[in-house]
């Protein structure tokens, strides 16, 4: 399993189109085969600098999921509101694996 991790730099007065790219993206993303972990738009701190995170089993089913995610109405028509509302500056891609499991159970105080 390895885990696709967007890092975003967004406008910062353009933040809740990025809230509603990350919603299309919430639907979109399950539906074309990859797990999706979520998209994180700022709160606190920097208001430039979002995240969107999903698992996928392996580099050749990444581009399979990425040609349904090009061929799905859903993801076309996020692409194309992204491109029209240039809310995104830029966009840095990598493919993470887990190192440090097994994790231990969580102790709840």
């Amino acid at each position: 399993m390895i885990t696709c991790f967007i890092r975003y730099e967004i406008d910062p007065f353009k933040v809740e189109a990025f809230n509603e790219y990350a919603r299309n993206w919430g639907q979109a993303i399950p539906r074309c085969g990859a797990d999706l972990i979520g998209y994180y738009a700022p709160h606190e701190g920097s208001a430039t600098t979002a995240y969107g995170l999903y698992n996928i089993r392996s580099l050749d089913e990444y581009e399979a999921y990425r040609e349904r995610l090009r061929n799905d109405s859903g993801g076309r028509a996020n692409y194309e509101f992204a491109k029209r509302e240039q809310f995104i500056r830029r966009e840095d891609r990598v493919f993470l694996r887990l190192a440090s499991a097994p994790h231990a159970e969580l102790i709840k105080p």
